[in-house]
């Protein structure tokens, strides 16, 4: 009954942008944790960035400044603005939700994000 569902993704040029959404049900969305994680073929799944349930917010380095998370526990979605993207930035992005103390997490399907001219 957990259920992470992503939306958002999609082709953009390089210098583009896209906003990616994530909405959640079945969890107390206001006290969990949100991430967005992403995950190129061939390679490992990374943090790109991370919101706590009090706003705290941290970005991968090779998004910092780029990159926004923001929630909105109304509507239980969470958000990554992706401004000034690259080819590099180009992966499937996967929304991630972590319970207080951490002891269980939840993962969405993924929205394809591909930036090229």
């Amino acid at each position: 009954q957990v259920q992470l569902v992503e939306s958002g993704g999609g082709l953009v040029q390089p210098g583009g942008s896209l906003r990616l959404s994530c909405a959640a049900s079945g969890i107390r969305f206001s006290i969990y944790a949100m991430g967005w994680y992403r995950q190129a073929p061939g390679k490992q799944r990374e943090l790109v960035a991370g919101i706590s349930s009090g706003g705290s917010t941290n970005y991968a380095d090779s998004v910092k400044g780029r990159c926004t998370i923001s929630r909105d526990n109304a509507k239980n979605t969470v958000y990554l603005q992706m401004n000034s993207l690259n080819p590099e930035d180009t992966a499937v992005y996967y929304c991630n939700a972590n319970s207080p103390l951490g002891t269980m997490s939840y993962w969405g399907r993924g929205t394809q994000v591909t930036v090229s001219s």
